[in-house]
């Protein structure tokens, strides 16, 4: 079955930090958009990057600049690294994997928290 297992999140200092690693299994690898959402408590999920299977990167203005996404298709997974972290980053974090609206699967989530 399809799985998406996200890791890495935590607390971190304002100005901080973190890796997030995502292990994806049971589809197609290549053939997905890879993306990074979050979703703060009271707000909706929202977007922060999406990457190819080729490379081509997307970004949410408010994390140019600051976060990179990157995937190693020759061991299925997907990282978010993201610097200069502050308050307003404080989410949990999730990955997705993206073909077509019917074939659109979510990982369970990882929380990040920036708070000194």
């Amino acid at each position: 079955q399809v799985q998406l297992v996200e890791s890495g999140g935590g607390l971190v200092q304002p100005g901080g930090s973190l890796r997030l690693s995502c292990a994806a299994s049971g589809f197609k690898f290549r053939d997905y958009v890879m993306g990074w959402y979050r979703q703060a408590p009271g707000k909706q999920r929202e977007r922060v990057a999406v990457i190819t299977y080729g490379g081509f990167q997307s970004y949410d203005d408010s994390v140019k600049g600051r976060f990179t996404i990157s995937r190693d298709n020759a061991k299925n997974m997907v990282y978010l690294y993201s610097n200069r972290l502050n308050p307003e980053d404080t989410a949990v974090y999730y990955c997705n994997a993206y073909l077509s609206s019917t074939l659109n699967y979510w990982g369970q989530g990882t929380q990040v928290t920036v708070s000194s």
